[in-house]
Formats: C-alpha cells, structure tokens, sequence
C-alpha cells in the first residue's frame, strides 16, 4: 500500500470514528466553532480599527510616502533650514507622473508665536499649497469656516483646541511670527478661514496650517522640508518605495513610509496585537481541553479496538497517527463551521453597524463594522486545527503505547 493511500485509508477510518460518536463529536465541532467564530468577530473589530486608524493616518497627516534630505528626521529639528528642497524640483514632478501616484505636495514645517490681542502662544506650523493639500488632507475634518484656498494666500486654519486657547474664532485676525531662514524675527498677518479637529487632542492644541507662500514669506526661504506622496491605494506603497528608492539612489533623496513615521498606530497595533494574541490563547486552551476529553474517552472506549489491530499486526505508529488525524479532522470541521458561521454573523453586524461614540472633536457618532481578511481567517483555521492536533497527540500517544495483552482483556 503506498503511503497516499494508507493516509486516504486511515482519514476514512478517522472520519467514521467520528461520525460513530456523534454526541461527543458535536461537542467539541461546537467548542471549535465557538472559539474560532469569537475569535474572527473580535479580530475582525480590531482590524476594523486599524484599517480606519491607518487611512486617517495616511490622508491626514503622513501620505503614503515622503520625500525629505537625507538626515532630515535625525538633523531638522535642530537645523531645519539646512534640509530644505526645491519646491518645483524635475524629481518631483517625476513622482506626480508615475501611474500608482494620486498627487504630490511640498510642506514646510516650521514653529513660532501666534498672537491675538493680548494672548500669545507657541505653534507648530504646516505649510503646504492648498489646492494639493485638500486631497493630500482630504479626512481632516474642518469643524467651522473652510479650508485653505488659493484664492486666499493669508488665510490659515487652526487646530480646534490652539484656537479655543488663543481665543480666536472664524474670520478673527491673528499675527504669526517666527525666525527666518537668516536668524531674524518676521511676522505676517493672517486671517482664520476656519478650524479643524484630529483624533489627537495635542495635535490640535499646537498645530495651523498655512498656505506656502505665507510659510515662505514669513520664514523668508523658498523651498519644502518633504514632499507628500499619496497613492492610489496603501497596498502599493512597498513596491512604489522600492521603486523610488532604486530609480533615486544617486540623488540627495531620502523616501520614507509612513509606516515608520506613525508613532501612535505601531503603539496602538502593538497593544492591540497583544490582547488578540491572549484571546487566541484562550481560544487555543478552549480547543484543546474540550478536543482532549473527546479524545480521551474515545481512547478508553475503544481498547478492545486498538488492542485487536496491534494484535492483527497495526504499528503502534500508525494507531498514534489514527487519533491525530481524527483530532486534525475535528479541528478542520469545526474550524470550517466557524468560518461560515463569523462570516455570516460578520456581515450581519456590520450591515446593523455597531454604534460607537463621536472621536475627539467631532460631534458625529461613528459606526463600527467587522473587518475579516483572508490572513485572519487562515490564522483562525490554522489555530483550530493545530489546536486540536495538539489535544489529540497526548490521548494518541497513550492510546500507541497500551499493553495488547492488557487492551484485548479490557472489554472482557
């Protein structure tokens, strides 16, 4: 008997066992479907969040890739102006041709006072043309008034929570100033077009967005700290960063994802990945207990059985190899099950949506949904199945190693 059928013989005599015990099988394909259906819903909510957190990230603030000086992340802060680029370099407009690229955008970043009557307070400034930056910040939401315009060179808009403390309200005048490029003061008068609220309140107490030219005029440089390249979709970034990074190697070019620049989301992935890696745990411990007492029992109730096979010549090897084939097809049944039944209860709740309260300074609620992906339902299947393959290699293990004179009598 060649192996492929001695493996096809011995998944019928499992499957058979199986379906003999139908009480005992039943209970744990539920153990298993319970555990691998709790799993994709609460795995699915968390990959819900990180795709929303991710995209909010990515068309608020990072874009998908940026475009900076080499050194300028370790170098800036200290030294900003000896890390500017051109604002209208050939190598940018480059980036704007290439099929995968949605629009690129300079920014500017600088720091200062902003002051209204009689109160003064620090900012942390953006600097970016308006009719790019409505795409590249298309989520941000802008809570009163407008975003920037073209049409408006002097019109800023604040951070929510910088505007509250300035006092300051739409259509208000306030006076920016800060040091320029040559080591002097400079300030420009500008007026508020509107505000705009993040999902980080220290975000929105120190930062205001102005047009580029304001920024230029009032640092007195011309030029961009980064440029912001958004793409059509996120799963493009790896190639398209190869791609750059390969076509730009000679030029005084660093690029950078925004995966490594988004500080709060690998946090909150890792906190997150944590707690889904303890309810897989848990999960784990479920199937294993519940497919170890299926297995157990079917062991001291087939004694006879086993010590009949052994004495009719059965390898000890291959009987070890029936009872983890038999765990291998509860797991994969009942892992099967609940597949089906996350998917079915996956899409119901998130046809309802899940209610969940308005984020920081917006005063609209959201609506949760269940996120699955292909990898959380193969980690799922996989956790169902090596669980139980692990659960039934103790009961197979003993079931090998019994004495057959003792196994014969055990029926008698």
């Amino acid at each position: 008997m060649t192996a492929f059928a001695s493996l096809a013989t011995d998944l019928s005599i499992g499957l058979r066992n199986l379906l003999r015990q139908r009480g005992r099988t039943l209970f744990a394909v539920g153990a298993l479907s319970f555990g691998v259906t709790a799993l994709l819903l609460a795995g699915g909510f968390i990959e819900w969040m990180f795709f929303g957190m991710r995209e909010w990230t990515i068309h608020s603030q990072l874009s998908h890739i940026q475009a900076m000086r080499p050194g300028y992340l370790q170098g800036g802060t200290a030294e900003p102006f000896a890390y500017l680029l051109p604002r209208d370099a050939k190598q940018m407009a480059e980036i704007a041709d290439l099929p995968e690229t949605r629009v690129v955008g300079p920014r500017l970043s600088f720091n200062g006072l902003v002051s209204r009557d009689d109160v003064t307070l620090s900012f942390i400034g953006v600097g970016a043309r308006p009719e790019q930056e409505n795409e590249l910040a298309r989520t941000l939401e802008v809570t009163e008034g407008e975003g920037l315009s073209s049409s408006e060179p002097r019109g800023i808009v604040l951070g929510r929570g910088l505007a509250a403390n300035l006092g300051a309200g739409v259509g208000d005048t306030v006076v920016l100033m800060a040091k320029t490029g040559a080591g002097s003061l400079n300030a420009v008068e500008c007026r508020v077009r509107g505000l705009f609220a993040t999902v980080s309140k220290a975000y929105d107490d120190a930062v205001l967005r102005v047009p580029l030219d304001t920024a230029e005029d009032l640092l007195r440089v011309a030029g961009a700290h980064t440029w912001m390249i958004l793409l059509q979709q996120t799963s493009q970034t790896d190639r398209v960063l190869r791609e750059l990074r390969a076509r730009y190697a000679d030029a005084p070019l660093q690029f950078v994802p925004w995966s490594e620049l988004a500080d709060l989301y690998n946090k909150t992935v890792a906190l997150f990945s944590r707690q889904v890696a303890v309810l897989q745990l848990i999960v784990a411990v479920i199937i294993v207990l519940s497919v170890s007492n299926t297995m157990a029992r079917s062991v001291i109730e087939r004694t006879g059985e086993i010590g009949t096979a052994m004495a009719l010549g059965l390898r000890r090897r291959r009987v070890m190899r029936l009872f983890v084939l038999e765990g291998a097809l509860l797991g994969l049944v009942g892992g099967g099950v609940g597949l089906v039944l996350g998917t079915v209860v996956a899409t119901a709740v998130s046809a309802v949506g899940i209610p969940m309260p308005p984020p920081p300074g917006s005063a609209q609620p959201m609506r949760g949904e269940i996120m699955l992906t292909p990898a959380l339902a193969r980690d799922a299947l996989l956790l169902a199945v090596g669980a139980a393959i692990l659960a039934s290699a103790y009961p197979a293990w003993k079931a090998s190693r019994l004495p057959i004179v003792d196994a014969l009598r055990h029926n008698r």
